[in-house]
């Protein structure tokens, strides 16, 4: 019912899509300059330039890459100027990157390590986010926006910007004796308090400490906060988990979880900025409208089997009366969109669709939300279903969605999903047999 209202409401909307010559709409639903369905309207029309300019173009001596352009992005909104945004990590760029590390107290390589660059992108994105408070902060702060940084930077630490510890990590500390008898209750609530600061939340959910477990069942954790934890720890350990060096699964499945969700809001701002007439706020607005729609969906993963799930979001997608193309480039949007404002029901009600859709590569969200109790019920056994469908897809050829220059990282999932799980092997790569009828990827 609401995500009728929502596509109903601006059924007589029109937009046109400006052709950008660097834009890569490789999520497959952009065709032809199609809008996105469901946010402005089912049936808009694409009006047509009166007027066309045609410019002779050159072949990149620097092959352009998605992750080029987010770096440049947001080196250039920090202030250090990359140039254009054509995803080509040229001499500007890493002029660009070492000025950036300097400012930082990096060691100058003009290379970005892989936390450098997710602190960079993460910030970026949160930056975004952040609407008029981000402004206040920019203003008080003596470096300008690139100030934002490392504030963000000591939040991740659990600091205040000044690098002392934050007054009220404190508060989780082992029991100290008191005065005078206070009542139990009010230690416990006021524990809860340090888990807006990323240092609260590691305490909390730290084994074998006698906290209480803030991440279980019954709790909306804020997924933000969770990944800044995890970049922390992912900075203290030298980089990110490999499957040499892996001996937390937990931890190897928590960075690529992180990973996933910080390039699943960047390819929602890049398809956002293809949709002209709408700002992001006003897209953000739309997308709150899959929570209502899909809650009941997502509550149901910790309940039912996959293919029980799939098969009630399957039903919904055909009441919606919107093209495939229309639903996915919606769906796509609204999972950035769902991760940036840590709306668990947008993100994973968005993910849900693209899956029962076919597209099984998004069935990793899924295993990681369940495995580590984000949205649904913390449930590790469901999970592995999840992650088999996921790794299976990838073993059939499908595209990497999230992390596509990580080529150890599927094998990575897999060694971690079948430690944590328990719940017997999952499917290992076949080699082709060379015998099999061929597999065609038809676009339209």
């Amino acid at each position: 019912m609401y995500f009728k209202a929502i596509t109903g409401a601006v059924l007589a909307v029109s937009l046109s899509i400006v052709p950008v010559d660097t834009a890569r709409a490789d999520a497959g639903d952009f065709i032809a300059g199609a809008i996105i369905g469901g946010i402005v309207g089912a049936n808009a029309k694409k009006q047509r330039s009166t007027t066309r300019t045609y410019k002779k173009t050159y072949r990149p001596s620097i092959p352009s890459t998605h992750e080029g352009r987010n770096i440049q992005a947001s080196l250039n909104y920090f202030g250090f100027d990359a140039g254009a945004v054509d995803g080509q990590l040229g001499r500007r760029s890493r002029d660009a990157i070492s000025r950036y590390q300097a400012y930082m107290g990096y060691p100058v390589t003009g290379q970005l390590s892989a936390f450098e660059q997710n602190l960079l992108i993460s910030s970026y994105n949160r930056a975004q986010a952040g609407g008029y408070a981000v402004q206040q902060q920019v203003a008080a702060n003596p470096d300008g926006t690139r100030g934002l940084l490392k504030t963000y930077r000591a939040e991740m630490a659990g600091q205040s910007p000044g690098g002392a510890p934050a007054p009220q990590t404190t508060i989780v500390v082992a029991p100290q004796p008191v005065p005078q008898p206070v009542p139990a209750p009010t230690t416990t609530v006021a524990a809860a308090a340090p888990l807006a600061g990323a240092a609260g939340l590691a305490a909390a959910v730290a084994p074998s400490t006698g906290l209480p477990n803030f991440m279980g069942a019954g709790t909306q954790a804020s997924l933000a906060s969770h990944c800044n934890t995890v970049s922390l720890i992912t900075n203290t350990n030298g980089g990110f988990t490999t499957l040499a060096s892996m001996t937390d699964p937990n931890i190897a499945i928590n960075e690529q979880f992180c990973l996933a969700r910080t390039y699943a809001i960047a390819k929602s701002e890049e398809l956002v900025s293809q949709i002209s007439g709408f700002t992001p706020d006003q897209i953000a607005q739309q997308c709150e409208g899959f929570g209502p729609a899909m809650k009941d969906y997502v509550s149901s993963l910790s309940l039912k089997p996959r293919d029980a799930v799939v098969a009630d979001v399957s039903s919904f997608i055909l009441t919606t009366g919107m093209s495939p193309a229309q639903l996915a480039g919606t769906a796509r949007i609204c999972l950035g969109v769902g991760y940036r404002t840590d709306n668990m029901d947008v993100a994973l009600g968005s993910a849900l669709l693209l899956f029962a859709m076919g597209e099984g590569v998004y069935g990793e969200l899924m295993g990681h939300h369940l495995s580590q109790g984000f949205g649904p019920a913390k449930r590790v056994d469901m999970a592995a279903s999840w992650y088999e469908a996921a790794l299976a897809a990838a073993d059939s050829g499908a595209a990497a969605v999230f992390v596509p220059g990580q080529p150890e990282r599927t094998e990575l999932i897999r060694a971690a999903a079948q430690r944590m799980g328990g719940a017997g092997a999952l499917p290992q790569p076949q080699p082709a047999s060379g015998t099999g009828l061929p597999t065609f990827s038809i676009s339209k």
